[in-house]
């Protein structure tokens, strides 16, 4: 196990896994409920279907980043491609103050995926 991991509630756990998958993810192991995918070698990520009787409604993950740093000066350039390709909504992107150069990308629930390298 990778020393550090998210879980995102999804609709749709097949079409969340073929989308983070475009993006370049990895995909480790499917065990209903969860998908698990990797990015990097350095983060896991749980794609996890809820049970029926919880109801996902609205946006998910408001307020919150989830940051994953990319390999190599031009792993920002080709994910934001690979994005742009899936349709998703994609801000940046943007030279931070702190010399990083980072792109925000919405995934097909709403959660926001914030993706950095080296300035």
């Amino acid at each position: 196990m990778t020393p550090a991991f998210v879980k995102l509630l999804v609709s749709d756990a097949a079409r969340s896994q073929a989308f983070y998958q475009a993006l370049g993810f990895e995909h480790v192991g499917t065990e209903p409920p969860f998908v698990h995918l990797r990015w990097a070698e350095a983060v896991d990520v749980y794609l996890v279907t809820p049970p029926p009787m919880l109801k996902l409604e609205g946006r998910r993950g408001l307020g919150v980043l989830v940051g994953f740093r990319t390999q190599g000066q031009s792993g920002l350039d080709e994910l934001l491609l690979r994005a742009q390709a899936q349709g998703a909504a994609v801000e940046g992107p943007v030279v931070q103050p702190w010399h990083t150069r980072e792109v925000i990308i919405t995934d097909l629930d709403g959660y926001r995926l914030n993706f950095i390298e080296p300035a």
